[in-house]
Protein backbone atom coordinates (compact mmCIF):
# COMPACT_ATOMS: atom_id res chain seq x y z
CA UNK A 1 0.00 0.00 0.00
CA UNK A 2 1.42 3.38 -0.96
CA UNK A 3 4.44 1.96 -2.81
CA UNK A 4 6.07 4.28 -5.31
CA UNK A 5 8.71 4.36 -8.03
CA UNK A 6 9.50 8.01 -7.27
CA UNK A 7 13.18 7.91 -6.41
CA UNK A 8 13.15 10.48 -3.60
CA UNK A 9 10.31 8.85 -1.64
CA UNK A 10 9.55 5.38 -0.31
CA UNK A 11 5.76 5.79 -0.01
CA UNK A 12 3.01 8.01 -1.36
CA UNK A 13 -0.02 9.10 0.66
CA UNK A 14 -3.04 10.62 -1.06
CA UNK A 15 -5.67 11.85 1.41
CA UNK A 16 -6.32 14.57 -1.19
CA UNK A 17 -6.41 13.93 -4.94
CA UNK A 18 -7.08 16.23 -7.86
CA UNK A 19 -5.84 19.63 -8.93
CA UNK A 20 -6.08 22.29 -11.64
CA UNK A 21 -3.34 23.45 -13.96
CA UNK A 22 -1.78 26.82 -13.11
CA UNK A 23 1.44 27.11 -15.12
CA UNK A 24 3.42 25.61 -18.01
CA UNK A 25 4.89 22.94 -15.75
CA UNK A 26 1.38 21.47 -15.49
CA UNK A 27 0.85 21.02 -19.24
CA UNK A 28 1.83 17.31 -19.32
CA UNK A 29 0.93 16.49 -15.70
CA UNK A 30 1.42 12.77 -15.02
CA UNK A 31 -1.18 12.79 -12.22
CA UNK A 32 -3.81 14.22 -14.56
CA UNK A 33 -3.10 11.46 -17.08
CA UNK A 34 -3.16 8.76 -14.41
CA UNK A 35 -6.43 9.99 -12.93
CA UNK A 36 -8.16 9.38 -16.28
CA UNK A 37 -7.12 5.74 -16.10
CA UNK A 38 -8.52 5.53 -12.57
CA UNK A 39 -11.86 7.24 -13.33
CA UNK A 40 -14.69 5.62 -11.38
CA UNK A 41 -12.31 3.55 -9.23
CA UNK A 42 -10.41 3.98 -5.94
CA UNK A 43 -12.34 7.13 -5.08
CA UNK A 44 -11.63 9.03 -8.32
CA UNK A 45 -14.91 10.55 -9.59
CA UNK A 46 -16.08 8.95 -12.83
CA UNK A 47 -17.07 12.13 -14.65
CA UNK A 48 -14.18 14.30 -13.45
CA UNK A 49 -11.45 12.08 -11.99
CA UNK A 50 -9.08 15.00 -11.35
CA UNK A 51 -11.60 16.97 -9.30
CA UNK A 52 -10.18 17.98 -5.92
CA UNK A 53 -11.38 15.21 -3.59
CA UNK A 54 -10.86 14.46 0.10
CA UNK A 55 -10.46 10.76 1.01
CA UNK A 56 -11.08 10.48 4.78
CA UNK A 57 -10.60 6.70 4.69
CA UNK A 58 -6.92 7.29 3.82
CA UNK A 59 -6.28 9.78 6.60
CA UNK A 60 -4.67 7.37 9.07
CA UNK A 61 -2.67 5.24 6.62
CA UNK A 62 0.74 6.48 7.79
CA UNK A 63 -0.09 5.52 11.38
CA UNK A 64 -0.10 1.87 10.28
CA UNK A 65 3.35 2.03 8.64
CA UNK A 66 5.66 1.21 11.52
CA UNK A 67 8.95 1.32 9.60
CA UNK A 68 10.13 4.92 9.03
CA UNK A 69 9.35 6.09 5.51
CA UNK A 70 9.93 9.12 3.30
CA UNK A 71 6.34 9.89 2.31
CA UNK A 72 5.35 12.02 -0.68
CA UNK A 73 2.13 13.73 0.43
CA UNK A 74 -0.54 14.10 -2.26
CA UNK A 75 1.38 12.76 -5.25
CA UNK A 76 -1.96 12.81 -7.11
CA UNK A 77 -2.94 16.36 -6.20
CA UNK A 78 -1.90 19.48 -4.31
CA UNK A 79 -2.58 19.70 -0.59
CA UNK A 80 -2.66 23.51 -0.76
CA UNK A 81 -5.05 23.85 -3.69
CA UNK A 82 -7.63 26.58 -3.01
CA UNK A 83 -10.44 24.00 -3.00
CA UNK A 84 -8.89 21.98 -0.16
CA UNK A 85 -10.60 23.13 3.02
CA UNK A 86 -8.38 24.46 5.77
CA UNK A 87 -10.01 21.95 8.14
CA UNK A 88 -8.90 19.06 5.89
CA UNK A 89 -5.34 20.38 5.87
CA UNK A 90 -5.54 20.55 9.66
CA UNK A 91 -6.57 16.88 9.89
CA UNK A 92 -3.69 15.88 7.63
CA UNK A 93 -1.30 17.99 9.72
CA UNK A 94 -2.42 16.17 12.88
CA UNK A 95 -1.72 12.80 11.25
CA UNK A 96 1.79 13.91 10.27
CA UNK A 97 2.34 15.10 13.82
CA UNK A 98 1.25 11.74 15.25
CA UNK A 99 3.30 9.71 12.74
CA UNK A 100 6.58 11.21 13.92
CA UNK A 101 8.60 8.17 12.79
CA UNK A 102 8.12 9.22 9.17
CA UNK A 103 9.42 12.11 7.08
CA UNK A 104 6.65 13.79 5.09
CA UNK A 105 7.54 15.54 1.84
CA UNK A 106 4.84 18.09 1.00
CA UNK A 107 5.16 19.40 -2.56
CA UNK A 108 3.03 22.27 -3.85
CA UNK A 109 2.87 24.92 -6.54
CA UNK A 110 0.68 27.06 -4.24
CA UNK A 111 3.46 28.82 -2.33
CA UNK A 112 1.13 31.74 -1.60
CA UNK A 113 -1.19 29.47 0.36
CA UNK A 114 1.52 27.80 2.42
CA UNK A 115 2.84 31.25 3.33
CA UNK A 116 -0.67 32.34 4.33
CA UNK A 117 -1.69 29.26 6.35
CA UNK A 118 1.52 27.99 7.91
CA UNK A 119 2.50 31.31 9.46
CA UNK A 120 -0.15 30.44 12.06
CA UNK A 121 2.01 28.00 14.01
CA UNK A 122 -0.58 27.60 16.75
CA UNK A 123 -2.85 25.87 14.21
CA UNK A 124 -0.15 24.41 11.96
CA UNK A 125 2.88 23.80 14.18
CA UNK A 126 6.28 23.59 12.49
CA UNK A 127 6.86 19.83 12.55
CA UNK A 128 10.43 18.47 12.52
CA UNK A 129 9.37 15.61 10.22
CA UNK A 130 7.64 17.74 7.56
CA UNK A 131 9.66 19.17 4.68
CA UNK A 132 8.03 21.78 2.43
CA UNK A 133 8.88 21.71 -1.28
CA UNK A 134 7.70 24.08 -4.00
CA UNK A 135 7.61 23.03 -7.64
CA UNK A 136 9.08 25.38 -10.26
CA UNK A 137 9.82 25.06 -13.96
CA UNK A 138 11.61 28.25 -14.99
CA UNK A 139 13.04 31.48 -13.59
CA UNK A 140 9.65 33.20 -13.44
CA UNK A 141 8.01 30.51 -11.31
CA UNK A 142 11.14 30.22 -9.16
CA UNK A 143 11.12 33.94 -8.44
CA UNK A 144 7.39 33.86 -7.64
CA UNK A 145 7.35 30.79 -5.40
CA UNK A 146 10.70 30.40 -3.64
CA UNK A 147 10.64 33.71 -1.71
CA UNK A 148 7.25 32.72 -0.28
CA UNK A 149 8.62 29.31 0.71
CA UNK A 150 11.58 30.90 2.48
CA UNK A 151 9.17 33.08 4.47
CA UNK A 152 7.23 30.01 5.64
CA UNK A 153 8.19 28.21 8.87
CA UNK A 154 9.49 24.72 8.05
CA UNK A 155 11.96 22.14 9.31
CA UNK A 156 13.40 21.76 5.80
CA UNK A 157 12.67 23.64 2.60
CA UNK A 158 13.25 22.35 -0.91
CA UNK A 159 12.51 22.94 -4.56
CA UNK A 160 11.44 20.47 -7.22
CA UNK A 161 12.77 21.92 -10.47
CA UNK A 162 10.76 19.52 -12.59
CA UNK A 163 9.91 19.63 -15.37
CA UNK A 164 12.90 21.88 -16.05
CA UNK A 165 11.62 24.02 -18.93
CA UNK A 166 14.15 26.85 -18.81
CA UNK A 167 17.38 27.79 -17.05
CA UNK A 168 17.08 28.88 -13.42
CA UNK A 169 19.66 30.70 -11.32
CA UNK A 170 19.00 29.53 -7.75
CA UNK A 171 22.04 31.27 -6.23
CA UNK A 172 19.91 33.97 -4.58
CA UNK A 173 17.95 31.29 -2.73
CA UNK A 174 20.84 29.14 -1.47
CA UNK A 175 22.28 29.72 2.02
CA UNK A 176 25.32 31.97 2.23
CA UNK A 177 27.92 32.54 4.93
CA UNK A 178 27.98 36.17 6.01
CA UNK A 179 31.36 37.10 7.52
CA UNK A 180 31.73 39.13 10.73
CA UNK A 181 31.24 42.84 10.23
CA UNK A 182 34.15 43.67 12.59
CA UNK A 183 37.13 41.93 14.21
CA UNK A 184 35.24 40.69 17.26
CA UNK A 185 31.95 39.94 15.51
CA UNK A 186 30.45 36.63 14.48
CA UNK A 187 29.23 35.62 11.06
CA UNK A 188 26.02 33.76 10.29
CA UNK A 189 24.26 31.70 7.62
CA UNK A 190 21.42 33.23 5.66
CA UNK A 191 18.13 31.34 5.36
CA UNK A 192 18.08 29.32 2.16
CA UNK A 193 17.02 26.09 0.53
CA UNK A 194 18.01 22.76 2.08
CA UNK A 195 17.34 20.61 -0.96
CA UNK A 196 17.00 20.86 -4.71
CA UNK A 197 15.46 18.10 -6.85
CA UNK A 198 15.86 18.41 -10.60
CA UNK A 199 14.32 16.51 -13.49
CA UNK A 200 13.37 16.71 -17.12
CA UNK A 201 9.88 16.10 -18.46
CA UNK A 202 8.73 12.61 -19.34
CA UNK A 203 5.82 11.15 -21.24
CA UNK A 204 4.21 12.09 -24.53
CA UNK A 205 5.20 15.55 -25.77
CA UNK A 206 8.09 15.90 -23.31
CA UNK A 207 9.96 19.18 -23.70
CA UNK A 208 13.78 19.12 -23.62
CA UNK A 209 16.00 19.93 -20.66
CA UNK A 210 19.54 21.11 -21.38
CA UNK A 211 22.50 19.58 -19.59
CA UNK A 212 24.00 23.02 -18.99
CA UNK A 213 21.02 23.91 -16.79
CA UNK A 214 21.56 20.81 -14.65
CA UNK A 215 25.31 21.29 -14.34
CA UNK A 216 24.90 24.91 -13.25
CA UNK A 217 22.44 23.90 -10.52
CA UNK A 218 24.67 21.01 -9.43
CA UNK A 219 27.69 23.30 -9.13
CA UNK A 220 25.79 26.00 -7.24
CA UNK A 221 24.38 23.44 -4.79
CA UNK A 222 27.82 21.94 -4.23
CA UNK A 223 29.33 25.35 -3.52
CA UNK A 224 26.53 26.17 -1.03
CA UNK A 225 26.61 22.65 0.52
CA UNK A 226 22.95 22.11 -0.38
CA UNK A 227 21.66 18.61 -1.15
CA UNK A 228 21.15 17.99 -4.88
CA UNK A 229 19.02 15.17 -6.29
CA UNK A 230 19.06 14.50 -10.03
CA UNK A 231 15.84 12.62 -10.65
CA UNK A 232 15.72 12.11 -14.42
CA UNK A 233 16.58 13.49 -17.83
CA UNK A 234 13.98 14.46 -20.43
CA UNK A 235 12.07 11.46 -21.80
CA UNK A 236 13.92 9.20 -19.31
CA UNK A 237 17.23 9.42 -21.19
CA UNK A 238 20.16 8.05 -19.15
CA UNK A 239 21.56 10.47 -16.57
CA UNK A 240 25.19 11.37 -17.36
CA UNK A 241 27.65 9.99 -14.82
CA UNK A 242 28.69 13.43 -13.56
CA UNK A 243 25.06 14.27 -12.79
CA UNK A 244 24.17 11.00 -11.06
CA UNK A 245 23.89 12.66 -7.65
CA UNK A 246 21.07 11.75 -5.27
CA UNK A 247 21.50 13.50 -1.95
CA UNK A 248 19.05 14.23 0.84
CA UNK A 249 19.25 17.07 3.37
CA UNK A 250 21.64 16.16 6.17
CA UNK A 251 23.86 14.10 3.88
CA UNK A 252 25.93 17.09 2.69
CA UNK A 253 28.67 18.36 5.04
CA UNK A 254 28.02 21.95 6.14
CA UNK A 255 31.65 22.78 6.81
Amino acid sequence: MGKTKIEWATKVWNPITGCTKISEGCRNCYAFRMSKRLAGRYGYPKDNPFAVTFHPERLNEPLHWKKPQKIFVCSMGDLFHKDVLRSYIGLIWRTMQKASQHTFLVLTKRADRIAELLKNTSVFPTLPNVWLIVSVEDQKTADERIPLLLQTPAAKRGVSYEPALGPVDFSEYLPKTVPPDHANGTGYMTVGLDWLIMGGESGSGARPMHLDWARKVRDDCKAAKVAFFMKQMSEKAPIPKDLMIREFPGEVPKC
